[in-house]
C-alpha cells in the first residue's frame, strides 16, 4: 500500500473575503489549518481556545487580521465573554475535543464531563450565546460547524465515551439547525486523519496508517486538508444544514 499522495494547495477561491470567522480550537493542528485557509481567503479571524500561547502562535501564521480570545467550553461565563468579544460574525467552527478513553471500569466522571463539555455542552452554549450575533443577511448566510467523529458509527472497546459524545453531537446539529434557523448548523465527522495526533506512536505510526488505508474503501488515510475542504464546504454552501459530512474514506463502512 502506498502512502498518501502529497496534498494539493489549499483552495483560496473561497467566498470568505470580508467575512468574520470564529475558530474554536485554533491552537490545534486542524484549527490552525482552518484559520490559515480562511485568512488566506480574506476572512478576519477570531481565534479561540483554552491556551492563549497556542492561539498567538496561530495568529502569527496568518496573512490577515486576527483576534485572540481564550475560552473554556466547560464554563458558560467564558463562552458568554467570547460572544461579547466576537460581536457580529459570519461563521463559527469548533474542532474542540477532550477524549475520555479507557476501559469502562476505569472511567473517571470528571473526564466524562470534560468530554461532554467539548462535544455537547460547549457547542450547545456556543449556539446559545453566539447565534443571535450571526450575520444571517450575508450572501451565504451564517453557519456553525462542529466536529463529530467516526467512533459514533464504529464504537469500540474503551471508546464508549468518545462514541457517545460524537453521536450526541451528530443529533445536536440537527436540533440546532431547526432551533436557530436560518443559521445553518453542520458537523464534520473525521475518520483516521494524519493531523499529527498519531505521531505519539513513533515508528509504529506508518504501519498503523497503512493498515487503516488498506481497509478503507478510499484506500488512503485522511489529511488535514481533507478536513479543511469539508469545513469550508459546510461554511460556504447556503443550502446545507443539519448534516454530518463524513470525512473518513468510508471507514465507518469497512
Amino acid at each position: 500500500m502506498t502512502s498518501n499522495p502529497a496534498p494539493s494547495p489549499l483552495p483560496l477561491d473561497l467566498p470568505l473575503s470580508g467575512r468574520r470567522v470564529v475558530v474554536v480550537g485554533a491552537g490545534s493542528n486542524t484549527g490552525r489549518a482552518l484559520a490559515r485557509a480562511a485568512s488566506a481567503a480574506g476572512a478576519g479571524l477570531v481565534l479561540a481556545g483554552p491556551d492563549p500561547r497556542k492561539l498567538e502562535w496561530t495568529a502569527g501564521e496568518l496573512t490577515g487580521p486576527a483576534e485572540v480570545v481564550p475560552v473554556d467550553l466547560a464554563d458558560e461565563d467564558s463562552i458568554a465573554a467570547l460572544a461579547a468579544a466576537t460581536g457580529r460574525f459570519d461563521h463559527l467552527v469548533s474542532t474542540a475535543a477532550m477524549p475520555a478513553n479507557g476501559p469502562l471500569a476505569e472511567l473517571e466522571l470528571a473526564d466524562v464531563h470534560r468530554a461532554f463539555a467539548a462535544k455537547v455542552y460547549g457547542p450547545l452554549l456556543l449556539a446559545k450565546h453566539l447565534a443571535p450575533q450571526a450575520a444571517t443577511d450575508s450572501p451565504d448566510g451564517a453557519s456553525f460547524t462542529f466536529f463529530s467523529g467516526v467512533a459514533a458509527w464504529r464504537p469500540a472497546p474503551a471508546r464508549t465515551v468518545m462514541a457517545t459524545t460524537n453521536g450526541a453531537l451528530a443529533f445536536l446539529v440537527q436540533a440546532l439547525a431547526v432551533e436557530i434557523a436560518p443559521v445553518r448548523v453542520n458537523a464534520v465527522s473525521p475518520g483516521i486523519v494524519d493531523t499529527g495526533a498519531w505521531d505519539r506512536m513513533g515508528a509504529d505510526k506508518s504501519a498503523f496508517l497503512r493498515s487503516v488505508a488498506d481497509r478503507n474503501p478510499a484506500r488512503r488515510t485522511g489529511t488535514t486538508e481533507d478536513l479543511v475542504r469539508a469545513v469550508t464546504f459546510a461554511m460556504t454552501s447556503p443550502f446545507v444544514t443539519g448534516t454530518v459530512l463524513h470525512v473518513d474514506g468510508g471507514g465507518r463502512l469497512a
